[in-house]
């Protein structure tokens, strides 16, 4: 059964048991999935009330924009549980003989280029969903604005997340090409993406803090 279709309590006991997927990657996307779904749900509480009438068409474009994002995060809770299946089928492919050893390594390697590729297309995800949400701050109904903030933790998880998959996953390429493109990719996204993503979570918390008289 795919991730998405299982039920929450599923989800979690699954990746809770000895089987090593699901594993970070899905849990990581979940993460992602989860962050721009509230940042759907504040744009789509804010467009409903007056008040707004500024930033509907930045709202509008919001909600359009993280439907996709939602769905593309969707899609790689499954193909991260997918590739790594593949990986773990090609470490069980026999290796006694020289020639059997050659088509194992071959599928291993192969394998651990699509378990690369994943991470790399999520933190692509994570990297637009942070610039939108960045975007909406300051600019959507304040009395969610706890919801926005904790939508850009969770997109910080899941960008790191996916970072960390890379890294380990590069480290047993062989093809150092390849691994040092990589690691390129993955290490533009994060040093653009991390400190937007803080500067959300700290606007965030500070429209809060001005709410509070003690």
């Amino acid at each position: 059964m795919r991730i998405v279709d299982m039920k929450t309590s599923d989800v979690i006991n699954a990746v809770a048991s000895d089987a090593p997927a699901p594993g970070g990657g899905s849990v990581a996307a979940l993460a992602g999935s989860i962050g721009v779904a509230l940042t759907m749900m504040v744009n789509g509480f804010t467009l409903s009330k007056p008040g707004f009438e500024e930033s509907h068409d930045v709202i509008l474009d919001g909600i359009a924009k993280g439907s996709e994002l939602k769905d593309r995060f969707v899609d790689m809770m499954n193909r991260d549980t997918e590739v790594f299946d593949l990986l773990i089928d090609a470490y069980a492919l026999p290796k006694e003989t020289e020639a059997q050893k050659a088509v194992r390594r071959g599928a291993v390697q192969g394998a651990l280029h699509n378990c690369t590729e994943i991470p790399l297309v999520m933190m692509r995800i994570c990297y637009e969903s942070i610039d939108l949400l960045d975007t909406l701050i300051g600019r959507t109904n304040p009395n969610l604005v706890s919801d926005l903030g904790i939508a850009a933790y969770m997109l910080k998880a899941a960008m790191e997340s996916a970072w960390l998959n890379v890294l380990i996953n590069i480290a047993s390429l062989k093809d150092k090409e390849y691994a040092q493109d990589s690691y390129d990719s993955g290490k533009r996204m994060l040093e653009h993406a991390i400190p937007i993503v803080d500067s959300c979570c700290e606007r965030a918390q500070r429209l809060i803090e001005e709410k509070i008289s003690l």
